[in-house]
């Protein structure tokens, strides 16, 4: 099933929740309404029954009784919709109005009648109207008599005929009120959501080459900011990303590419004349060491391959990290004699790892360390065990230029070389920085590396190996 647009789905909302409230408005409005007719219908036949009882309050003896039917005439003149009985305390009709059917029905029906006022309104339909009445008593002051019986009813058909008219104008205003909730629903949405078309039509120019564009977020509500940060971080992430891989896939096959020509010149000089036996040796022992560079560059783009869909999985096994400094010393003592270049040791600590690939990676450190210190210099590895942070620091520290401060945070990038703050060739591929970085990160620690006042600096930091319990890496 095709979901719901969004749009729609805001418009039948607001719609819905606008119908019930008009309409539950709409029913408040009607019951108000006919409630006040109704108070007003009860307080004008109260204001007659007090007419009706004040005209019999001054009746005290039979004779009197007389000039009541003229003075209620008089009285009640005026009042076409009034029905008006009186039964006098003798049980026999004292007074009545020219329409006292209705009132007399009233008589006939009503059960709740007394002399405090206390009186129910009483609705009816008869002869095809619509009737609200009272009955009530009416004391005299004639000795002995009971009080006289007092009905009144009042037409309100009129009424009745406003109310329905005022339902029926007051639902098709409803209806129509529903109908233009449901239309500026509809275009409220969807000026609602135009800052989603906008990043919509952004997302759609995306692509290869244009990943420079972004979303204002000054310009989208403040519901849509962090989806619009959010969006600007992809296409930053993305820009980067690309970038990278454009730089490495020029690199990589720059790389490739000088060991190849080497490989075809060699072998074209070696073809263009007849050679003797230990030339053609020659030729191929050169060619050997270009054979020998592209394998290590494949092995080591293997390793980075695998360490990016975390297929490295390092072994579990105490690693000392002193003897492993040593031992690389003694295998680079001959090149950094060469170098003129001293090696020093200081501190000792133990972690969680894989031996080979941490020796890897020291070695890279190591090797480019020595490479990179001016002659008479020193080349310093110190372990830094700290107990309270729970980590133990790893610092290969060596003397020379300064490596400028653009270049640190891409020195663990692939195939990337400051040569320029250098100043020497490297035999690498540009590799084992980045291969040093992926061990390490392996083996749940971090690397970062620093440069100033001649001295540059790359600390390791591993959690602390748990000497009563195995750290098991992942």
């Amino acid at each position: 099933m095709k979901p719901i647009s969004i749009t729609l789905r805001l418009t039948l909302l607001f719609s819905t929740v606008s119908t019930i409230v008009l309409f539950v408005i709409g029913m408040m409005v009607g019951t108000m309404l006919e409630t006040h007719f109704e108070e007003m219908d009860r307080t004008e036949l109260i204001g007659k029954l007090e007419l009706v009882r004040h005209a019999l309050v001054d009746v005290r003896t039979p004779s009197d009784l007389a000039s009541v039917p003229r003075n209620l005439a008089d009285a009640l003149i005026g009042h076409p919709d009034l029905s008006v009985a009186v039964v006098g305390p003798d049980r026999h009709l004292l007074f009545t109005t020219k329409n006292e059917k209705f009132a007399i029905h009233l008589l006939e029906h009503s059960a709740d009648r007394n002399a405090s006022g206390n009186t129910k309104l009483t609705m009816w339909q008869q002869e095809g109207e619509a009737y609200r009445g009272i009955s009530a008593l009416a004391v005299t002051q004639i000795p002995g008599q009971p009080p006289a019986t007092v009905a009144l009813a009042i037409n309100i058909q009129n009424h009745r005929a406003f109310l329905q008219a005022f339902h029926r104008d007051l639902w098709l205003a409803i209806a129509a009120g529903i109908f233009l909730t449901v239309v500026l629903g509809w275009i409220a949405a969807r000026r609602g959501l135009s800052p989603l078309r906008v990043m919509t039509n952004v997302a759609k120019g995306i692509s290869a080459n244009r990943l420079g564009d972004r979303l204002d977020s000054e310009a989208v509500p403040p519901e849509l900011i962090d989806l619009a940060n959010a969006f600007n971080g992809m296409l930053t992430r993305l820009e980067d990303s690309f970038r990278r891989l454009s730089d490495f896939s020029s690199d990589l096959a720059h790389e490739i590419r000088t060991p190849i020509t080497n490989l075809m010149t060699q072998t074209q000089v070696a073809v263009s004349k007849d050679r003797t036996a230990d030339e053609y040796r020659e030729v191929l022992y050169s060619n050997l060491e270009e054979y020998e560079r592209l394998a290590r560059m494949v092995a080591d783009m293997l390793f980075l391959a695998k360490a990016d869909n975390g297929l490295v999985i390092p072994n579990s096994e105490a690693v000392d990290l002193a003897t492993e400094v040593r031992e690389l010393f003694g295998f680079y003592e001959a090149f950094a004699d060469e170098q003129n270049v001293g090696l020093v040791l200081a501190g000792e600590g133990v972690v969680q790892g894989d031996r080979l690939m941490l020796r890897r990676a020291f070695s890279n450190l190591l090797s480019n360390a020595i490479r990179y210190t001016p002659r008479l210099a020193t080349v310093k590895v110190e372990i830094k065990p700290d107990m309270e942070s729970g980590n133990i620091r790893l610092v290969f520290e060596n003397k020379g230029e300064n490596i400028p401060k653009e270049h640190l945070p891409r020195l663990f990038d692939r195939f990337y070389r400051a040569d320029s703050s250098r100043k020497k060739t490297s035999d690498g591929a540009g590799l084992g920085l980045a291969i040093t970085k992926t061990i390490v990160e392996a083996h749940r620690g971090t690397i970062r590396v620093s440069s100033a006042n001649g001295v540059t600096r790359f600390e390791i930091i591993f959690p602390i190996m748990n000497q009563n319990k195995t750290n098991e890496l992942p």
